[in-house]
């Protein structure tokens, strides 16, 4: 920092009036006058007393110009004070002997000051130097303490090593420690960071086993995956596919370029299965639509059933209604209630139709009342055999034959017993 101006006026210049600080006597010996009288500087042969004396005035010049550059550079900051301290302290000790013409007790006072100021410059020096040091000394202290930190429990390793050369680069410019300290605290930095760097190593070096381990998983499953592709049991095979997926999660992550190529090859025998058994479901699902029309013409058909002019005819036409019914298969699911309902209430509106007559007529009701028992009897009998072999179509079929017939039967009897 620069130091405070200095005091002292400057001296006048010896030049600008040589006689009033000296003289030359007769044999040409030089005087300087001083506060203790006069003392002989020198001589002069050479030319007149005035010339003489003006020379040893611009010497004393010279000096003069020497310490006002010494006080400048004081008072700017420049330089280094203890330099211009025993640059001072020589003049000063030269001037007792000094051959000069001019005011030597103002200088000798010029110097003084100069010599104060320097002193002052120096301890100033000193203790910026001693408070940058105190500062560079707290913050590589600050320093270490972060990086020990970092070793002992940081686990974001990017994040974490991009500091540690950030406080690396910081660390190399800060000056002004003593060595000793700064051994010691290097040596702890370098400790520090050996220590992270071990930790981060281990970390790797244990995520590598679990990255080789999870890809020698993930190529099981994508064998798993590839042998299943072509099968044609949908459901199980689906679910299986599920059961491959949340495997695929719990195996961890494989080395990226690995990862990345086994995924492909996994989603691969997905797609192919998946595709398959859409490109099925799709047919499937036309079919079950066709289906679904095929039995809204026999419902059509059905409606136009009147028993109440035919009842036999009428019975006739629903039988083989039925039978076609049976024949035309499944409709897709939300239309099952509605269509199956639709043909229930036209046998319903049969089966009432039946009824009514047989209230109103039945001479012979106890014989057709046999005739239908009999009916039952086959059909149970058809149906049964039908399950024998293997035939639930036609075993469900005849059991659903057995059953109208005993409905039938049941109003037979009942006619009887209310006649």
């Amino acid at each position: 920092m620069p130091a405070a101006p200095v005091a002292s006026a400057p001296v006048a210049e010896a030049s600008a009036n040589p006689g009033k600080w000296g003289r030359v006597d007769s044999d040409g010996t030089v005087y300087v006058k001083t506060a203790d009288g006069e003392r002989a500087v020198g001589s002069w042969h050479a030319g007149e007393p005035a010339e003489g004396l003006a020379h040893y005035a611009r010497r004393f010049d010279d000096v003069r110009t020497e310490v006002e550059l010494l006080a400048a550079r004081l008072a700017a900051g420049s330089g280094d004070p203890k330099h211009t301290m025993t640059n001072a302290k020589h003049i000063k000790e030269s001037l007792a002997e000094a051959s000069l013409v001019g005011d030597l007790g103002a200088l000798a006072a010029r110097i003084d000051s100069v010599l104060e100021r320097a002193q002052q410059a120096v301890e100033s020096v000193k203790h910026a130097r001693d408070e940058a040091r105190g500062q560079a000394l707290s913050r590589k202290q600050e320093l270490v303490a972060e990086v020990e930190k970092i070793a002992e429990s940081s686990t974001q390793w990017k994040v974490a090593g991009d500091r540690l050369r950030a406080i690396l680069d910081e660390w190399k410019t800060i000056k002004g420690v003593d060595r000793k300290t700064d051994d010691q605290l290097w040596k702890r930095f370098s400790k520090a960071r050996d220590t992270f760097n071990r930790r981060r190593g281990s970390h790797f070096a244990d995520l590598d086993r679990q990255r080789a381990t999870a890809k020698e998983r993930k190529q099981e499953l994508v064998k798993l995956a590839e042998e299943i592709s072509d099968s044609d049991d949908w459901g199980p095979t689906a679910a299986r596919y599920r059961d491959l997926m949340t495997e695929w999660k719990a195996a961890g992550r494989a080395p990226k370029e690995a990862d990345d190529s086994l995924w492909q090859q996994f989603r691969a025998a997905q797609d192919k299965f998946f595709s398959r058994r859409s490109a099925v479901f799709n047919e499937r699902d036309a079919e079950l639509v066709e289906n679904a029309k095929r039995k809204e013409a026999l419902l059509a058909e059905a409606e136009k059933i009147n028993p109440g002019s035919d009842l036999e005819g009428a019975r006739a036409q629903l039988h083989r209604i039925q039978e076609k019914w049976d024949q035309v298969g499944k409709v897709p699911r939300e239309r099952i209630r509605e269509l199956e309902g639709k043909l229930r209430a036209i046998e319903e509106k049969v089966r009432n139709a039946a009824d009514a007559q047989w209230r109103r007529t039945d001479p012979e009701a106890e014989a057709r009342a046999a005739q239908f028992r009999e009916r039952v009897e086959q059909f149970e009998a058809q149906a049964a055999k039908a399950r024998a072999a293997g035939d639930k179509r036609r075993a469900e079929k005849a059991e659903a034959q057995a059953a109208q017939w005993r409905e039938w039967l049941a109003a037979a009897e009942n006619a009887v017993a209310s006649r």
